[in-house]
């Protein structure tokens, strides 16, 4: 088992997200810490992309292997509080924080 489990720009590409926490959960001791970084989409940020005319380029269904999940802090809050995780602790980088290009989410367990 380990004390951390760091997993980066993983999430978005993730098909079945309840297994892929419960997994994450289960890798760690009693006490670790999960750090997770993925692409952040929140309701302003989403807002802005589509008044600017920059949704269906952001959003493309055109690139292969590309993103299948677009998580807010509140889906992924959801997702790791249901597999068990608790103190969760978010962190928007990368722009200013409603335009943040990702989020950093240090869980534990």
């Amino acid at each position: 088992m380990s004390l951390v489990v760091v997993r980066l720009e993983v999430n978005e590409h993730v098909y079945y997200p309840g297994k892929y926490a419960s997994t994450l959960y289960s890798l760690l001791d009693d006490g670790g810490t999960a750090v997770i970084s993925t692409p952040y989409h929140g309701y302003l940020k989403n807002l802005a992309l589509a008044v600017t005319g920059r949704m269906d380029s952001h959003f493309t269904a055109l690139w292969d292997n590309g993103h299948i999940k677009f998580w807010s802090m509140k889906t992924l809050g959801l997702l790791l509080k249901e597999a068990g995780f608790e103190r969760l602790s978010f962190l928007r980088v990368g722009r200013i924080p409603p335009l943040a290009k990702a989020m950093i989410v240090v869980a534990k367990k």
